[in-house]
């Protein structure tokens, strides 16, 4: 028995999870989703036992413990939410963590970055498979709101397809030494692990929207400050825009996505495009027939023809107005039990894409101006 959106009563079938991690962000983000979703919490883990118990307590489970393989062994749970960090070299904890539960018949989701190499997305892979048992990745960004809805306009006959995309995200590109001394040497270098948490945000928003890139090649500055360009098929371009030193105040993130209508059916610019700004506003943008030279009245065309804006009101108590709602995280984590559930395919955050934005950090160790071919072996 749970409690439905409208504060009542509801005879509906739950996901009973573990938590792995009791920091601050599960405590904020993901924790606070469940009671949305078709949830219930069983058991917490720690290294600390005493947060582990507080949280138990908190958030209504059963049981609490300071070594994840013996909640694994006492707690009946279908799945566990993995969400801790990174060890003394700064690598995901992630892998070895999933493998474990896995093999105790539990279903996983894992925070980003889920490693620091494609190998070890290979080997979740291989456990995944032997088991029978899933695992989906907390990609948030492929679940914010307005990111979805870009992707559906985007999709759309209306649209025409997608010419190119560009994606700005105000990180700072490592040098290739540094690169070489995390991934090659395995030192904890803070500024490569920085990169690799943040531009899973980036990366898999595009792979979402785009799939899978057969190239990519960037430069920077000597400032880190860079673009990172990527080929895929149909001839689609896309690039991040790595805009460090930008305010980190006021929106920080912007997606703009170019449609194929105009230079395809006219032979001149001028057809869609579609922008997310600071993960909220959604402006799609078309044209009025519109002269040129000879026009003295912008205010013409239907609503059909014209600019249409997405912009949430926040008057209201409603649920879209939450930032567990905006910011993907109710999202991710019901997308998660929702297709656990009801035995589907996940839509997003799968292995396969984690294979391919973890392979996209590592090839930073490529460096600047080289095409880097992106496929699997």
């Amino acid at each position: 028995m749970t409690i439905d959106f409208k504060g009542r009563l509801a005879d509906v079938l739950e996901l009973r999870v573990g938590l792995i991690g009791c920091g601050s962000h599960s405590f904020r983000n993901i924790i606070q989703a469940f009671q949305f979703c078709n949830i219930k919490l069983v058991a917490t883990c720690d290294l600390s036992l005493e947060k582990a118990k507080v949280y138990c307590e908190k958030f209504g489970g059963e049981g609490y413990y300071d070594d994840h393989i013996e909640m694994l062994k006492n707690a009946n749970v279908d799945a566990v939410f993995i969400i801790v960090g990174n060890d003394e070299r700064g690598r995901p904890l992630y892998p070895k963590i999933a493998i474990d539960c896995l093999k105790h018949g539990c279903h996983v989701w894992l925070e980003k970055p889920p490693a620091a190499t494609a190998v070890e997305i290979e080997q979740l892979m291989a456990a995944s498979k032997e088991t029978g048992n899933r695992v989906m990745v907390g990609y948030k960004k492929m679940f914010v709101q307005a990111n979805r809805k870009a992707k559906e306009l985007a999709e759309s006959e209306d649209f025409g397809g997608i010419s190119m995309v560009t994606f700005q995200n105000p990180e700072v590109i490592p040098t290739q030494e540094q690169f070489e001394m995390f991934l090659v040497k395995e030192k904890n270098v803070p500024i490569v692990a920085a990169f690799m948490e943040h531009l899973c945000h980036p990366v898999s928003q595009m792979l979402s929207l785009l799939g899978t890139p057969e190239t990519m090649l960037f430069d920077r500055n000597s400032l880190g400050a860079g673009l990172v360009i990527f080929k895929f098929p149909q001839d689609v371009i896309a690039t991040i825009n790595m805009t460090c030193g930008q305010s980190m105040n006021g929106g920080v993130e912007r997606t703009v996505i170019i449609s194929r209508s105009g230079v395809e059916s006219t032979g001149r610019v001028g057809g869609r495009h579609i922008v997310v700004d600071n993960n909220l506003t959604l402006t799609y943008h078309r044209n009025a027939d519109f002269g040129y030279g000879d026009e003295t009245n912008f205010y013409k065309g239907s609503p059909n023809d014209n600019t249409a804006v997405w912009q949430p009101e926040f008057s209201r108590g409603q649920m879209f107005n939450k930032g567990l709602f905006l910011l993907g995280y109710y999202g991710v984590v019901s997308e998660f039990a929702d297709a656990i559930l009801e035995n589907r395919p996940f839509v997003d955050g799968t292995l396969d894409q984690a294979w391919v934005a973890t392979k996209i950090f590592e090839n930073f160790l490529e460096g600047p101006n080289k095409l880097i071919k992106i496929r699997r072996n």
